[in-house]
């Protein structure tokens, strides 16, 4: 099975030769999870969550923005836990999840803030951009539209209280303090909500994604 970067990673229940208890203890606590053990999930993210918000903050100033990374994060990494080879430390396969989303998120970012009526500078001056007819919808405009239909699906096959605190966060972009106040909900709560319903929509959309 291939790991969250595309590589062939077989695992490996092998212990590594001078772990710490540390990670002796993610090893075992990993191992518990890929049985089902959510309490072994919790424990992990617990453990591991401050820690990723600092990794991320070196990336990405906005908080809101961060949160949302970690939390993603874990769900990647947790639906990818079968790729997990235990020849390396779990730290160190959840930090190098974290830094590849953190970066195809900024790469993203960039992207859509790249005005298309900017000047191109180039070594013989300024250039500007030449768009083709807007009437012609490219291949890749309809594959981006059959994207959108599909995320949109999903998200309307949620339980109601998931597929609220989707909406209100990705479409209305809400804050989390705002969710809260809207759904007279706890923090925390809108929080796991936000992060159970990440999670849900990964798992539909794994399969289907590999279509386009």
């Amino acid at each position: 099975m291939s790991d969250t970067n595309g590589s062939n990673t077989k695992v490996s229940e092998t212990t590594r030769e001078n772990a710490s208890e540390s990670s002796l203890e993610d090893d075992k606590l990993v191992k518990e999870a890929k049985g089902g053990n959510e309490g072994s999930y919790k424990k992990l993210v617990d453990k591991y969550q401050r820690a990723l918000h600092y990794h991320i903050r070196k990336m990405v100033k906005d908080r809101e923005q961060i949160e949302d990374l970690v939390q993603e994060t874990f769900v990647k990494a947790f639906d990818n836990l079968n790729s997990y080879n235990t020849s390396y430390a779990f730290s160190t396969w959840l930090y190098r999840i974290a830094t590849n989303h953190t970066i195809d998120y900024l790469r993203k970012k960039k992207l859509r803030t790249l005005s298309i009526d900017e000047p191109v500078k180039t070594k013989s001056g300024e250039m500007e951009m030449q768009l083709p007819d807007d009437t012609a919808r490219t291949d890749r405009e309809i594959i981006r539209s059959q994207r959108k239909q599909m995320v949109r699906e999903a998200i309307e096959d949620l339980p109601q209280k998931y597929r609220r605190v989707i909406e209100l966060r990705h479409m209305e972009e809400k804050t989390y303090q705002e969710i809260s106040e809207v759904l007279d909900k706890p923090l925390g709560t809108v929080k796991a909500h936000i992060f159970r319903a990440r999670e849900m929509l990964y798992k539909a959309l794994k399969d289907k994604r590999s279509r386009f």
